[in-house]
């Protein structure tokens, strides 16, 4: 096997299989219908929540009633996942396992995928954000505010968005493979576990958490259909990337 040159034809190598695997991510047929009504979907909430009397009240019920009930364990826990789901956490994160699968692994078609779908699905809340403008819950009516936050960036949660695209990439990486399972219960357990979290700290309605997960996943479907279409061209054009592992020149579409 020479793993250092572009992959012209299908091959039996199950090594380079696996080092290949993300070339071509699963599709949903109508990639891009589905996640506009989806994006329609989460901006619908947005402005429900924003605009609706007595919406954002009853939300903030739910969150004073579980700021009355904080427990010191999972304090720890909430904000430990607020920073490692944050910013700066997420970046690390995704860089660590970015720069596993690339020098690690020995598959750069993988890292770029694996990377490139978490930063779509995460990002994506950025947009929503902006559009829609709903201010963080006001933490001088919560019993034991955490992390104080007042900004107008409340919907969606940046940190559920990332545990989403997160989810999404380990599932296509454990694809087809006896980790499928697993990882996909680990994913929708991390997203859960997230979601709960910012409303254990107070920093987000129960909307905010519900459209992220909306929001994020139809990036993510939007972006398999470009991926498919576009990246195996583009990626096999740097030619620096052979040098870490197998490169297809080419990828035939998967839909699912």
């Amino acid at each position: 096997m020479s793993s250092g040159r572009p992959i012209s034809e299908p091959t039996a190598d199950p090594l380079v299989q696996a080092r290949t695997r993300l070339a071509v991510l699963p599709q949903i047929r109508s990639w891009v219908l589905w996640p506009v009504v989806m994006a329609v979907v989460v901006l619908a909430l947005g402005f429900s929540a924003k605009y609706i009397p007595r919406y954002t009240p009853a939300e903030l019920s739910v969150d004073q009633e579980i700021s009355a009930h904080h427990d010191g364990f999972l304090n720890a826990v909430a904000l430990t996942l607020n920073t490692l789901f944050g910013p700066l956490g997420g970046a690390v994160l995704l860089a660590m396992a970015c720069l596993y699968l690339l020098l690690v692994r020995r598959a750069p078609v993988n890292a770029i995928a694996f990377g490139t779908v978490s930063a779509v699905g995460w990002l994506s809340c950025q947009i929503f954000k902006v559009i829609v403008g709903r201010h963080r819950p006001d933490q001088a009516l919560l019993a034991n505010p955490l992390a104080p936050e007042s900004a107008s960036d409340s919907f969606p949660s940046g940190h559920v968005c990332l545990a989403v695209a997160l989810a999404f990439a380990i599932h296509y990486l454990a694809r087809q493979t006896s980790w499928q399972k697993p990882a996909m219960g680990f994913g929708i357990a991390m997203v859960a576990v997230v979601a709960l979290s910012r409303l254990y700290i107070g920093v987000h309605y129960p909307t905010d958490v519900l459209a992220s997960v909306i929001a994020a996943s139809a990036a993510v479907l939007f972006f398999t259909g470009l991926w498919n279409r576009y990246a195996t061209a583009a990626i096999a054009r740097i030619t620096v990337l052979a040098r870490f592992g197998p490169i297809p020149a080419r990828a035939d579409r998967d839909s699912i």
